[in-house]
């Protein structure tokens, strides 16, 4: 057997099992997490349990599993573990990775617009603030709409459109609840530029600073003034992808990234692709298994390889289409209902349902809960991209979910 790779957090399984279940297939995983294990169990030959959100204690951790095993990488697919990560590959003996430089630059928008604009960069115009005053001197200066986002959140958690002066303080309450609840790399919140077009992502591989660009990801927002992604759809081959990664490899560059998977988010404007932000980590929402039904490439391979400094394999093995949508309640309450109605799933590579009868369900963001929650999703594929379009929309139009009114929030 070769040596085991170290891994920071398996996140939910919903959303994250197929990460830990693909590179448990080709290597042997060792487990720091938060809670001891449940479902991680078939997919891992050792564990600590350990607050992920204490360096001393994950230290403490990998310690311990470095004196039963020789460790030879250390990875993680969690946007709050991504120093964590960082660190122990320093203090293991220089394994594969990042320098903590990078990723800081990467975990705090703040940092990464600034880098951005020193390298020439297409991206939003930002200004870091941590009041509302100062966010109403920003937001005057840049021009309305603005967005404003925590510095350094994930999931387009808190982040919201302002149109107007008006709408700023409800605004700043709503990404002030957000920007609370943001990990240690970053804090207080940006004021940018919006930017008007198609949402996109680029998920590339980097080795040794050398970037490559393996899919782009179309998205769907939803929501306004909020920015939530309900669904994504990846194609081999899409021709976009030679327009959008030369920008996404120059954002990499800026901050340092010479290692690992990436997410790179950008728009599609007027004056040409912008840069929304990067993730030095894999893209949420199922992404990489999207990725994985396209085109036939395993992004968890791949990063589990660059973590123990071989080479991944990146050759494309198909030339399909996959895409993710998420389903939403109709409105804030507690669920009494959830369900699919009968019809044809032959191009149905996923269901989840990610609520329970009687649980709570939000469906846009307020002061209190500064995310909505999805109810489920569908993961279809096809041979082109329309086909898949049509598969997930006979998929979601099927799917069911009644609320029972609850308390009203605060808004």
């Amino acid at each position: 057997m070769s040596h085991p790779l170290l891994v920071i957090g398996s996140g939910p399984r919903p959303m994250r099992g197929y990460l830990l279940e693909q590179t448990a297939a080709h290597y042997p995983l060792l487990l720091i997490d938060d809670a001891p294990l449940t479902w991680q169990k078939p997919y891992v030959i050792d564990h600590e349990v350990a607050d992920l959100s204490d360096p001393i204690a994950v230290n403490t951790a990998a310690a311990s599993l470095a004196v039963r095993w020789p460790i030879a990488g250390v990875l993680t697919w969690d946007e709050f573990h991504l120093m964590a990560a960082a660190r122990l590959g320093h203090s293991l003996g220089g394994r594969p990775g990042n320098s903590l430089a990078a990723v800081a630059a990467a975990r705090d928008k703040a940092t990464s617009r600034q880098r951005f604009a020193a390298a020439g960069v297409p991206s939003a115009v930002s200004n870091w603030v941590h009041s509302l005053d100062a966010a109403a001197s920003a937001a005057e200066r840049i021009g309305y709409p603005v967005v404003l986002k925590p510095a350094a959140y994930a999931g387009s958690i808190g982040v919201i459109r302002v149109d107007e002066i008006s709408d700023l303080p409800t605004a700043w309450a709503i990404v002030s609840a957000g920007a609370a609840h943001q990990g240690p790399e970053g804090d207080g919140v940006l004021v940018e530029e919006y930017l008007d077009g198609d949402e996109v992502s680029v998920e590339t591989v980097t080795r040794r600073g050398v970037t490559s660009a393996v899919a782009v990801t179309r998205k769907s927002v939803g929501f306004a003034p909020y920015f939530l992604e309900t669904g994504h759809s990846v194609s081999a081959g899409d021709p976009l992808l030679y327009e959008v990664a030369p920008v996404a490899e120059a954002a990499l560059d800026a901050l340092g990234i010479t290692h690992g998977v990436s997410h790179t988010e950008l728009r599609l404007t007027a004056d040409g692709p912008k840069v929304i932000e990067v993730n030095a980590r894999h893209g949420g929402d199922l992404i990489g298994e999207l990725v994985r039904l396209a085109t036939g490439i395993s992004l968890p391979l791949a990063a589990a390889a660059l973590a123990c400094g071989e080479i991944p394999t990146l050759r494309p093995t198909q030339q399909r289409s996959a895409a993710i949508g998420m389903i939403y309640p109709p409105a804030d309450g507690i669920v009494t209902h959830r369900g699919l109605r009968p019809g044809s799933d032959r191009h149905l590579e996923h269901f989840q349902w990610l609520c329970d009868v009687g649980d709570a369900v939000t469906l846009t963001p307020s002061t209190t809960t500064p995310n909505n929650i999805r109810t489920g999703y569908a993961v279809v594929s096809g041979d082109s991209a329309n086909d898949t379009q049509e598969h997930l929309a006979d998929i979601l139009a099927r799917a069911e979910v009644k609320v029972a009114s609850a308390v009203p929030r605060t808004a």
